[in-house]
């Protein structure tokens, strides 16, 4: 899958992260729990260097538990500590101020021992757009801090926001890398809307992420759709998901992209189950 998706303006917000780093204590990296490692942008951690570092698996709502555990334990592995939230109901938030308080503990004693009390613990949020970012500052904010968006791309420039606990959060626009030469990864970031959908061939990619969910979660697809999966090709399955749920043309003939975009919707929004594409 050959897409174009560096925008111009993604050079210049590497260069504002850069030049903001000095003025935050601590960086908050998003990433996508159902696409850990398809959702991390390789460029992240040459840019934040030794800037410590708190992983924010956004999401985990949609994805496999069971996946969740093998996940935590992966980055507990590499020492990079990690938090599990559902920023729309506001699940695991309380770990993400508990741990930053640990993570930057010695530096905010330097401060204190300087005469610097009661400074606010500010921290920068970080990730490749459509991780859920704006939402999970909303939630962490209590209020509508920043503007949010099921499009990738809504947050255009920095803004400073007050979070509870004593800690501001500097918000950035999600940060792109200039080329995508895994086709798994392409896959998965298509698959959970970081790249535009206008990009896409949406019954293509509806067709590979039905084929990718039968071979993983077959159980889930035939309970979802009510069909059956054993000696039907993927082109069949969706032709019986299409009948299913009448995407049908007149004359009979089957609606594709109709039933194209309700596979994708459905995934996106967890209605075919908990499901998280890939392993540590």
């Amino acid at each position: 899958m050959n897409i174009n998706w560096y925008p111009g303006h993604m050079k210049k917000t590497k260069e504002t992260i850069k030049n903001s780093l000095p003025l935050v204590d601590i960086v908050y990296e998003v990433l996508d729990a159902r696409i850990p490692m398809s959702s991390k942008n390789p460029d992240i951690d040459n840019i934040i260097g030794n800037k410590p570092r708190l992983i924010i698996l956004n999401k985990a709502d949609l994805s496999n538990e069971e996946y969740n555990k093998k996940w935590e334990e992966f980055f507990y592995s590499k020492k990079i500590p990690t938090v599990f939230v559902n920023s729309l109901n506001a699940t695991g938030l309380n770990q993400i101020i508990k741990k930053t308080n640990i993570l930057i503990k010695d530096k905010m004693n330097r401060l204190q021992k300087k005469g610097v009390k009661n400074r606010p613990v500010r921290a920068m949020i970080l990730g490749i757009p459509n991780v859920g970012k704006s939402t999970l500052i909303n939630s962490l904010s209590g209020k509508k801090g920043a503007k949010t968006g099921n499009k990738p791309g809504v947050t255009k420039g920095n803004q400073w926001i007050k979070i509870k606990g004593n800690l501001e959060l500097l918000d950035t626009p999600g940060i792109l890398w200039p080329k995508l030469e895994d086709k798994d990864s392409a896959l998965n970031l298509a698959f959970t809307g970081a790249i535009k959908d206008e990009l896409l061939d949406i019954e293509n990619l509806a067709f590979q992420l039905l084929e990718r969910l039968i071979k993983i979660y077959p159980e889930l697809v035939k309970t979802r759709y009510n069909i059956e999966l054993e000696n039907y090709s993927t082109y069949e399955v969706m032709e019986q998901i299409a009948r299913n749920r009448g995407c049908i043309l007149k004359g009979g003939e089957i609606d594709f992209t109709r039933a194209s975009n309700t596979i994708v919707d459905d995934f996106r929004k967890g209605k075919i189950g908990k499901i998280t594409l890939e392993l540590p």
